[in-house]
């Protein structure tokens, strides 16, 4: 009942500033404020403003407006915990399988080198990767005489 008062109020405010500016021949501004102050009044008369009245003025909504809060802090708290630790615990299962036996869900095919002669099969690999570097520094020295050192 008060919401509906005070949006009444608000529309006959509206209606009579519209009016002044439509004295003042700004017709246009005119219109425009007195769509804007229709509204309210619009708002009542579809039941609107009581429906939203209703759900102001109840503490139950509130409360679920409250444990509404509660559940998204609790979920975006997860995911950054989730996000800090590496991923889903699925992705963390994978890594932890992964880590505690990689070569236990392969099968074995006896040709491939011992699981201890790896690292140093890795290291010669690198090794020969990677070709040893050079004496030759002519380009070098002709930066350096270019710039007269």
């Amino acid at each position: 009942m008060l919401a509906e008062t005070v949006c009444s109020a608000v529309s006959a405010a509206g209606l009579g500033i519209a009016a002044i500016t439509a004295y003042r021949k700004r017709f246009l501004a005119a219109t425009r404020i007195a769509a804007y102050s229709l509204v309210p009044v619009g708002l009542v008369m579809t039941g609107v403003v009581q429906w939203v009245s209703g759900i102001v003025f109840k503490p139950s909504v509130w409360l679920g407006f409250g444990l509404l809060g509660v559940a998204w802090l609790l979920f975006m708290t997860t995911r950054a915990v989730e996000r800090r630790t590496g991923g889903t615990r699925k992705e963390r299962r994978a890594a932890e399988r992964d880590a505690v036996a990689p070569r236990a869900s392969a099968p074995s095919l006896g040709g491939g080198p011992a699981p201890a002669a790896q690292p140093a099969a890795k290291a010669a690999a690198k090794a020969k990767a990677q070709p040893a570097p050079s004496e030759d520094f002519s380009d070098i020295e002709a930066i350096l005489k270019k710039h007269g050192i």
